[in-house]
């Protein structure tokens, strides 16, 4: 993926961000029709991104967010849960939650669980409660964030089932982000709603970075917040 080459930008130009419509991707194209022809109007592209772990405990991949929440739902189908729940695989969080608000509309659930990422911002420079989240402090537990104020009740089971069972665990810092559960707390009559996310930097990149214990964090949290919300 490119754009102009330095030495052809203007002085002005190398002091700015390119626009979207300034960037392209070279496809070996020779003309406008050959290019048509192999990308016809919207097609997709991706960056090709190998995973590998690295580092203590450290993975590094593309889409974590929420390939992370996915795999935790599959492992606990796959197992033997205590307690009957619906699963949902949303899609098309990240432009206005939509596979979410069809889905929490159709199961109409009593309580929801989101499993997430969320953005952890503990690398140089940055201090304080704008880190949001750091990494190798457990599964991310959100008391609000820009599209939900969660249930207080299930915020604080959250933290007594991750106390009683030894599972790490932390708060957001900072109001900021959001996920499915804007668009699930306020279907039908409202939804009482917990968020459980995995800490991750680089949050929405070809190169996203987390850490494997956190994963088994929430992971494990998730498996024991089933039990524990159904006792309610």
């Amino acid at each position: 993926m490119g754009t102009k080459a330095i030495h052809q930008q203007s002085k002005d130009e190398r002091g700015k961000m390119p626009s979207f419509d300034e960037l392209y991707i070279d496809i070996g194209a020779s003309s406008k029709e050959e290019a048509e022809r192999l990308a016809p109007r919207g097609s997709y592209a991706y960056f090709d991104t190998d995973f590998f772990e690295y580092g203590g405990g450290f993975i590094k991949g593309k889409a974590i967010d929420d390939r992370a929440g996915c795999l935790i739902m599959m492992d606990m189908i796959n197992g033997e849960p205590e307690y009957d729940a619906w699963y949902a695989f949303t899609v098309q969080e990240e432009i206005g939650t939509r596979g979410s608000k069809a889905a929490a509309f159709t199961i109409a659930p009593d309580i929801a669980i989101v499993l997430e990422t969320t953005t952890a911002c503990d690398i140089a420079g940055v201090s304080g409660s704008k880190k949001v989240c750091e990494l190798g402090k457990g599964a991310v537990v959100s008391y609000m964030d820009r599209s939900t104020v969660y249930d207080r009740s299930l915020y604080s089971l959250a933290f007594e089932t991750a106390k009683t069972n030894a599972i790490p665990v932390q708060t957001k810092t900072l109001v900021a982000g959001g996920n499915d559960s804007g668009a699930i707390h306020i279907s039908r009559g409202g939804v009482r709603t917990c968020a459980i996310s995995v800490p991750c930097r680089y949050l929405h990149s070809p190169s996203c970075v987390i850490k494997e214990s956190d994963y088994l964090a929430v992971r494990a949290l998730a498996e024991k917040m089933l039990s524990a919300v159904a006792a309610l």
